[in-house]
């Protein structure tokens, strides 16, 4: 908790300085802060009884550009702590008659980031390397396993040798039991961390598996065990785990795979379209 430290250190520095309502607002952050880092500085303000204005020159008196310098760091700080009746509570903040549009924009929010903070070379490594394995190992645990669903899916039309692990009859280790060093493991985790997840990664660290993670930032505890890290935002505006950024980035892998195979791509999609329509898997187009 060392950026809880760090805050607690710049308040505690500050104190004797702040103004009556700059320290209503300290000992409110100090005690709830995992409701203030997700309040508006108008309704921090609110719920302390001083102006936003005193909101924002509390932040800048504590060395941060703004309020929202110190709100992101508040959320740094718990968005991986969070259980889930702390969501529930935070999402009471929300209000009923806005939830639809704030939901969106918090995703919208999210997308924005992940684009801004997006490696294209990375990205293009990770592309190459998921060319290259024997084996592609895709694993996603709790609310990331249909992220790992819907990526192992698209890919086992791109390729062969896809595997989604996940959940099941048996455990992950006994599914990575034959990975080795000309394979590719793409672990996705986002908070709340599963720590499966988090173990496989090391154990397919250990066979010398190129390994992926497919997480929200460079302080993920996949990250020591990731030869390439790809970040998407997930923060979230409820209790439910906001997966909208993270999709898109994997739909942006599996293009990104599916035009360097383009060539054979298409003769197999032909193949398939023609079983597809031998066994009405879809409905039919009314050929009247």
């Amino acid at each position: 908790m060392a950026g809880r430290q760090d805050l607690i250190h710049r308040i505690n520095a500050c104190y004797k300085g702040m103004s009556k309502g700059q320290k209503l607002i300290s000992e409110y952050i100090i005690n709830n802060y995992d409701k203030a880092a997700f309040m508006t500085a108008s309704k921090l303000g609110g719920n302390v009884g001083v102006s936003e204005s005193t909101v924002v020159r509390f932040a800048n008196m504590l060395g941060y550009e703004g309020y929202p310098k110190l709100q992101k760091a508040l959320q740094e700080l718990i968005r991986t702590k969070l259980t889930t009746v702390q969501r529930i509570e935070m999402s009471s903040e929300l209000d009923q008659g806005m939830i639809l549009k704030n939901v969106l924009k918090a995703d919208m929010n999210n997308i924005r980031k992940t684009i801004e903070e997006a490696s294209n070379e990375v990205f293009n490594y990770v592309v190459d390397s998921i060319l290259k394995a024997k084996n592609i190992y895709v694993m996603g645990l709790r609310s990331s396993a249909p992220l790992a669903q819907f990526m192992g899916y698209y890919l086992s039309f791109i390729f062969s040798n896809v595997r989604i692990v996940t959940s099941g009859v048996n455990d992950v280790f006994e599914q990575l039991i034959h990975i080795s060093n000309k394979d590719l493991l793409i672990g996705i985790s986002f908070p709340r961390y599963a720590t499966r997840t988090i173990e496989a990664m090391a154990f397919a660290k250990e066979r010398k598996a190129t390994t992926v993670a497919l997480t929200d930032g460079l302080i993920s505890p996949l990250t020591p065990h990731s030869d390439y890290i790809l970040q998407a935002r997930s923060d979230v505006a409820s209790f439910v785990d906001s997966l909208v950024a993270p999709l898109s980035l994997i739909n942006a892998l599996i293009v990104g795979v599916g035009m360097k195979k383009s060539p054979h791509l298409a003769s197999d999609f032909l193949e398939l379209e023609q079983m597809w329509g031998k066994y009405n898997v879809y409905v039919g187009r009314d050929k009247s």
